[in-house]
Order: C-alpha cells, then sequence, then structure tokens
C-alpha cells in the first residue's frame, strides 16, 4: 500500500517545495516595498481617524513595527503567489483527471485568482472602512479616544482580507467540483440551510464583535452560496430521484386500486 501511495507523496513534495520556494521569493521582494506596502494597509484605518483628531495609531510592543512589517510583506508575498500556488495545486491533481478537464487549467488559474482578489478588494474597501467607522464612532460617542495598536490592526486586517479572498473562491471551487461529479445543485440546495450557519459562524469569527461588519461578511456570501448552486446546476444537474418516481408510481397504483374498490361497493 505504501509503495501505492510513493509517487503521489513524492509529487506533493515536489509542489510543496515550488509552493514555499515561491512564497520565499514573494515575501523577500515584498519585505523591500514594507513601507509602500504598510502605507497601503493603514490607509482604510488613517483615513477614518482623520475625522477624529484625539485618536491615532499607535506601537505597544519593542520591536512592534519591524514584527508588522515582516506580516505584511507576508501577506503581500502570499497574494502575489496565489497564480502560482492554484497552478501547482492543479498540476497535483491533474493526473487525475481525463483531458478535456485538464483543458480547464488557465480559467481554474485565471478564476480562482480573480475571485481571489475580488474578495480582497471588497474586504478593503467596503468591509474595513464600514466596520472601523462603526467601532470608532461608537467609542467616540461614549466620550472614549482610540489609540489603534498598530499590531492588533494588521493581525485583525490579514485575517478579514484572507477570510474574504478565500470564501470568494466558492464559485470557482463549486464549478470544479461539479466537473469532477463530486457534488451536485441538489447537494448544495439541501445543505443549504447548514451553509447558513456556517457562514455566519465563520462571519463572526473573522470580524470585529459588531453586527454591522458580520453582515457585510454574511450577506455576500449567502449570495455567492447561491450563484454557487447555479453554476453547479449548469456543470452537474442531478439526475432525477428515483425514488420519487417510484413513489408517484406506487400513489398512482393506490388510487387506481382504491377507484376500483370503490366501484365494485357501489355496484353491489
Amino acid at each position: 500500500m505504501f509503495d501505492d501511495l510513493r509517487p503521489h507523496l513524492v509529487e506533493l513534495r515536489k509542489r510543496l517545495m515550488v509552493i514555499v520556494g515561491t512564497l520565499i521569493l514573494f515575501f523577500a521582494i515584498a519585505f523591500t516595498f514594507h513601507e509602500i506596502i504598510m502605507a497601503w494597509v493603514d490607509a482604510p484605518l488613517r483615513h477614518v481617524l482623520e475625522a477624529y483628531p484625539e485618536s491615532k495609531l499607535i506601537s505597544t510592543q519593542t520591536g512592534g513595527t519591524f514584527f508588522v512589517a515582516i506580516k505584511v510583506s507576508f501577506f503581500a508575498g502570499l497574494l502575489f503567489s496565489i497564480p502560482i500556488l492554484l497552478w501547482q495545486i492543479w498540476l497535483f491533481i491533474a493526473p487525475g483527471l481525463y483531458d478535456n478537464e485538464k483543458k480547464t487549467l488557465l480559467p481554474f488559474i485565471f478564476g480562482g485568482t480573480t475571485m481571489f482578489v475580488i474578495g480582497v478588494l471588497f474586504a478593503y474597501y467596503i468591509v474595513v472602512p464600514y466596520g472601523f467607522e462603526f467601532l470608532i464612532a461608537f467609542g467616540y460617542s461614549a466620550n472614549y479616544t482610540a489609540l489603534i495598536n498598530i499590531e492588533d490592526y494588521v493581525g485583525f486586517f490579514t485575517k478579514i482580507m484572507f477570510g474574504f479572498g478565500l470564501a470568494f473562491e466558492l464559485p470557482v471551487f463549486s464549478y470544479f467540483l461539479a466537473l469532477l461529479g463530486l457534488i451536485d445543485d441538489r447537494m448544495m440546495r439541501e445543505f443549504f440551510k447548514y451553509a447558513v450557519i456556517i457562514i455566519f459562524v465563520v462571519a463572526a469569527l473573522l470580524t470585529p464583535p459588531d453586527v454591522l461588519t458580520q453582515l457585510l461578511m454574511a450577506g455576500p456570501l449567502i449570495i455567492l452560496y447561491g450563484f454557487s448552486i447555479l453554476i453547479v446546476r449548469i456543470v452537474n444537474p442531478a439526475p432525477p430521484r428515483e425514488d420519487e418516481d417510484e413513489d408517484e408510481d406506487e400513489d398512482e397504483e393506490e388510487n387506481e386500486t382504491s377507484d376500483d374498490v370503490v366501484k365494485e361497493i357501489s355496484k353491489d
């Protein structure tokens, strides 16, 4: 059994080495420009803080700004590595696919990268500004001055960016799972009520503890799930239930039998 798995493990190690090497390369490049990246990261928060002169962005840890620079550089490196990461994932699963399925390589890479970027931009331009505007305004109305820790902010920022980026991959992965015949639209429809609960739990974990920000994340995810159902219905529609057809036939036979009995009784 282990001999059968050995080629797959060797291939997996090869792909992981390429992924790690890519991350290291892009991390080194991003760290060179960490000041520019950091200015992009904290721009939404600074824009909100302009309305509250007493509030400001601070660092409370020794060497905190250095570790922040490392974190945002890794974030940027991972963001720019997405196309190569998807390419390596595809190369790992491609040997088990048919030739017509292998032709979807470019749509997989392009679609996955595009949806990830859309998710990041949605979080950057809508969720982060509105979320922090609500939280800071709430504290300001209660006569509190917001002194935002840069380390905490960057941690929250990267978490919510990747959360939205991965969440927006749902239609892409649904498409390819349907293409492989692993899911159909009936499965996704039946799982919808559980998906809604999971979406709100994930939104509560990845966003600040306020209803507005959670809805800004949960709402688009529910819409994306519904959009994914439509995609799966086109790619791999569920076959009609044989049980339902059999039940309908049985009901018709029972109705016909009961009608015959009634007729015989009326004759008597």
